[in-house]
C-alpha cells in the first residue's frame, strides 16, 4: 500500500515556502488556516441545533465542531492502537481529522438548515445551495489567504472534506417544484438541497481528483440511488478521512447535543422512558457493561458530574467500536478503499440518539418557529439585495458580483447570483436579523 506524495500537493505551492524555519507538517499548516480564518470565527454565532438567545451557553456551531474535532483524534488515536499497520499504511493523522473536523461546518449559513433551503430554493435556477457545497467553495476559493485558491490547503484535506464527492448537475432531481408566490408558503420538504457540490466549482474538484485513474474517479461518483424526476441522488463514496470526520460528527451530534437538550428542559425523564428506554433495554443484550437504568439515572440527575459522566461515557462506548473495514468495491488508491464505521449495536445506539433529538427537539414546535423566521430573514434578504446588487452589496462583494456580471456579458461562464448567496451564506444568525432590520424596518436610523 502507497500513499502518492501528490496528496500532500496545494494549488498554489506550499503554505509557508517564504517561512524560514516552518517544520510544521502539512495537516498542521491546514488546520492553522482553518483555526485563524473568519469563516471559522463566525461559527460561534451561527446556530447549531438550539438557537442562539434560548439559553446562556448554547452549542453553536463553532462548540460542536470543536467537539468533532476532540471526537476525531481520538479516532484516529484509537485506530493507530487496534489497528495499527493498517493506520500506518493509511498515514492517518490527528491533525488532518482536526483540520477536517473543525472546518466541515464552515459553509453552514445562518439558521441553520431553515437557512440552508431558504438559499437553496433562491438559488434554484442558479446552481442551488448546500451548505457541504459551501464549505468546498470557501475552502478553495473564499477564504482570503491566497488570491483565487481559498485557504490553499493540501489535496488530502480537499479530499477529506468531500462528504458528497458529485455535482449538482450529477445529483439534482430531473424537476423542480413549482415556484412559489409568498415566501411565506415555501414548503421546505420540497426544497432540501441536493448533497453535492456547486458546478460553478468544478474546476477545484477536477484538481482535487486528477491523481486518481479514470475508474477510480469514476467509482467515486458513483451513487447509491441514482437521482430520479422527484428524489436527488445520494454518492455512494467518500475517502477514510471523510468518513472518519463524518463519524465524528455524528457522535456529537447524537451525544452532545443530547446533553444540551437535557439541560434547558427540551427533552426531561419521562419523554426519554416512553421513546428511548424500550430500545436501551433491547440493547443491554448486546452491549457488554451497558445499563439502561443506570445511564437514564445519571442522564437526568440533579447532580451534573453525574450527567457528565454519562455523555463521556457513551462517547467512548461509540467511538472505541469504531473500525477501518473495506468498501465492497475495489479502488486503486487506498484512501478511496477503507471507511471507518461502528460495531452494529453502537449504530443502532447512535441511530436512534440521532432520530430521538431530530424527532424531539429540530422538529419541535419552538424550534421550527425560530427556523421559519430564519427563513423569511434570508429569502427577503437575497431577494431585495437581487434586485439592486450593485446598490446594496457592500464594495468588495460588489465588485466580485460585478465580475461575474461582466464574465456572462461576454458569453462565458459566470454566476453573480452566487456571490449573493456567498454573502448571505458568510453572515452570523445576528448580522442576518440585524441587516434585515435595518433594511425593512419603519425606523429610519440617524
Amino acid at each position: 500500500m502507497h500513499i502518492s506524495e501528490s496528496w500532500f500537493e496545494r494549488i498554489h505551492g506550499s503554505v509557508s515556502a517564504e517561512r524560514a524555519g516552518d517544520t510544521r507538517n502539512p495537516f498542521q499548516k491546514d488546520k492553522a488556516r482553518i483555526l485563524h480564518s473568519a469563516a471559522f470565527r463566525r461559527l460561534q454565532a451561527k446556530t447549531q441545533v438550539m438557537y442562539i438567545g434560548m439559553h446562556d451557553f448554547p452549542r453553536t456551531r463553532l462548540t460542536h465542531s470543536l467537539e468533532a474535532s476532540q471526537i476525531g483524534s481520538s479516532l484516529v488515536v484509537h485506530f493507530q492502537y487496534h489497528q495499527s499497520d493498517l493506520a500506518r499504511d493509511l498515514k492517518l493523522s490527528e491533525p488532518l481529522i482536526e483540520s477536517l473536523c473543525l472546518a466541515h461546518d464552515i459553509g453552514h449559513p445562518p439558521y441553520g438548515h431553515g437557512g440552508e433551503i431558504a438559499l437553496n430554493y433562491m438559488m434554484r435556477h442558479h446552481g442551488g445551495f448546500e451548505g457541504n457545497g459551501q464549505t468546498f467553495r470557501i475552502v478553495t476559493q473564499l477564504e482570503a489567504y491566497t488570491p483565487s485558491a481559498g485557504m490553499n490547503l493540501s489535496r488530502r484535506s480537499l479530499l477529506g472534506l468531500l462528504k458528497y464527492p458529485v455535482t449538482m448537475n450529477q445529483a439534482c432531481r430531473q424537476t423542480l417544484p413549482s415556484d412559489i408566490s409568498d415566501f411565506r408558503h415555501l414548503p421546505t420538504r420540497d426544497w432540501l438541497p441536493a448533497k453535492a457540490l456547486y458546478d460553478d466549482d468544478q474546476t477545484a474538484l477536477s484538481w482535487v481528483l486528477k491523481v486518481l485513474s479514470d475508474s477510480d474517479k469514476q467509482q467515486l461518483q458513483t451513487f447509491s440511488m441514482a437521482p430520479s424526476a422527484s428524489t436527488h441522488g445520494q454518492s455512494q463514496f467518500k475517502s477514510v478521512d471523510a468518513s472518519i470526520m463524518e463519524l465524528a460528527d455524528d457522535i456529537a451530534y447524537g451525544v452532545h447535543d443530547l446533553e444540551d437538550a437535557i439541560v434547558v428542559g427540551l427533552i426531561n425523564r419521562e419523554l426519554w422512558m416512553a421513546q428511548m428506554f424500550d430500545l436501551l433495554q433491547e440493547l443491554e443484550q448486546q452491549l457488554s457493561d451497558f445499563n439502561a437504568t443506570e445511564l437514564t439515572d445519571q442522564l437526568f440527575s440533579e447532580q451534573h458530574y453525574k450527567r457528565k459522566r454519562a455523555i463521556g461515557g457513551l462517547v467512548n462506548r461509540l467511538l472505541t467500536s469504531a473500525r477501518l473495514e473495506t468498501y465492497s468495491a475495489q479502488f486503486k488508491e487506498p484512501l478511496l478503499q477503507y471507511e471507518a464505521n461502528l460495531g452494529s449495536p453502537e449504530q443502532q445506539l447512535l441511530n436512534a440518539l440521532k432520530q430521538f433529538i431530530f424527532r424531539f427537539v429540530i422538529r419541535k414546535p419552538e424550534m421550527q418557529v425560530q427556523e421559519f423566521k430564519g427563513q423569511q430573514v434570508v429569502m427577503e434578504l437575497f431577494d431585495a439585495l437581487s434586485v439592486d446588487p450593485e446598490r446594496l452589496l457592500p464594495e468588495n462583494t460588489k465588485h466580485r458580483y460585478l465580475l461575474e456580471k461582466d464574465k456572462l456579458d461576454e458569453g462565458k461562464a459566470g454566476n453573480p447570483q452566487r456571490v449573493i448567496a456567498d454573502y448571505l451564506a458568510g453572515m452570523t444568525d445576528a448580522y442576518a436579523a440585524k441587516l434585515h432590520q435595518e433594511m425593512f424596518s419603519a425606523r429610519i436610523i440617524g
